[in-house]
């Protein structure tokens, strides 16, 4: 069947009424033409197809960086964000540096940062003998490693002896890692704890 079909192909190629240079010419026309359809089937075949990046991909790259808000006596108090695994020292240097007499004696600087929290920065103030000297911090967070006992007081729901208390359990056990380790302190559980938690700070 194949010689059958060769042998007819022959015949009408034999009976195109071109000269022999017209059907050289179109012999090589229609060789062009299956090569170059044969080469668009094959880059066709093999081209890459480049994937658009996933949603949690995106997700990832977002969740990369941490908001935390600078208060107090620094230049440009606001929220800023920064990268993971940023220090405090950093999110002062985002808001600007610190203010002339700022006192950062009760901030670590080199604490690891976490995701919402706030970062306050106290002044100082002048006593009439020119002896600098903490401000009165009547607002602002309390700072659970530096607090006195009138410091706890001054939060809801906790009298003398449970600030008291308080402060006993900071000089036997050390400063506090994070708010969360007042729970250890008897007389403090989750439904006290949770009036006063978003004013403390470490």
């Amino acid at each position: 069947m194949e010689n059958e079909y060769l042998s007819n192909l022959r015949n009408w190629w034999g009976d195109l009424h071109y000269s022999s240079l017209q059907k050289r010419g179109l012999a090589i026309i229609a060789c062009l033409v299956i090569l170059i359809s044969a080469l668009f089937v094959l880059r066709g075949s093999s081209q890459e197809v480049i994937a658009a990046p996933a949603p949690l991909e995106m997700e990832s790259i977002s969740q990369q960086r941490l908001m935390v808000d600078v208060a107090g006596a620094v230049m440009n108090p606001g929220v800023y964000s920064l990268p993971l695994n940023a220090r405090v020292f950093e999110a002062i240097k985002a808001a600007g540096g610190l203010k002339k007499g700022a006192d950062t004696s009760d901030i670590n600087q080199a604490r690891i940062l976490r995701d919402g929290e706030q970062i306050y920065v106290y002044p100082t103030t002048t006593s009439s003998g020119g002896v600098a000297r903490p401000a009165m911090r009547k607002n602002g967070p309390v700072m659970i490693n530096r607090a006195t006992v009138k410091d706890f007081e001054s939060l809801d729901g906790i009298g003398p002896v449970l600030a008291n208390r308080i402060v006993s359990y900071r000089k036997i056990n050390g400063p506090f890692a994070a708010v969360e380790d007042l729970l250890k302190v008897p007389g403090i559980g989750q439904s006290k704890f949770a009036q006063f938690k978003e004013k403390l700070r470490v």
